[in-house]
């Protein structure tokens, strides 16, 4: 009986260690965990890396774009003599469903830091086009999951520059190879001294 128990034991000892060895690492290959539908193996879909932005020469950008103004190519010198201290904002996203980023250029005035002008390059054939334009200060884009938000401060008649009234902030997406507004939010500042402050958002 003891021996037919011990052949026994090794036999489940022998199955267990084909099993462990015959062409996998035991519980886990290697790859990705795979998922059993309907009877059948199936590998979860793999993640799709967004490439890497082309960092842009905004300089050279704005300057060469007939569509900035010839005021705010003025604005456009460093604003404390060192070449990268040139008052512009630039930030890259999925805005218009380019195979690349696009690309936001905001300007601001080196003084106190007010948006000159907002813009909108859209990547094309190795090059970039100008899709939105806002020059009316004070001004700043941004991106925000995936629309295009322009925050529009508003001055009533006495507002010193450092504190204007309100804001609007709208949103605009785009579609049919344009952006078109969205939502529009009016928000008015509190007439403490001190608040708000004149930065553009984000900053």
């Amino acid at each position: 009986m003891a021996a037919l128990t011990a052949v026994g034991v090794f036999g489940m000892l022998s199955v267990f260690l084909v099993a462990c060895t015959d062409g996998g690492t035991g519980t886990r290959d290697e790859g990705p965990a795979r998922k059993e539908l309907n009877g059948q193996s199936v590998a979860p879909p793999t993640a799709s890396a967004s490439p890497a932005p082309k960092r842009v020469n905004a300089l050279r950008l704005l300057m060469d774009d007939p569509k900035v103004s010839e005021g705010v190519k003025k604005d456009l010198r460093p604003c404390t003599g060192v070449e990268d201290s040139l008052p512009v904002d630039v930030s890259y996203g999925n805005l218009t469903g380019a195979a690349h980023p696009d690309v936001v250029v905001n300007v601001l005035s080196c003084g106190d830091n007010v948006g000159l002008g907002a813009y909108v390059y859209r990547p094309q054939g190795g090059d970039y086009t100008n899709v939105f334009r806002s020059e009316e200060p004070p001004v700043y884009a941004e991106i925000d999951r995936g629309d295009l938000v322009v925050t529009q401060q508003v001055y009533a008649e006495q507002d010193p520059v450092a504190f204007p009234s309100g804001e609007d902030v709208i949103t605009y997406q785009w579609a049919d190879g344009a952006f078109t507004e969205q939502a529009r939010t009016h928000n008015d500042y509190s007439n403490a001294v001190g608040t708000p402050s004149a930065e553009p958002p984000g900053n």
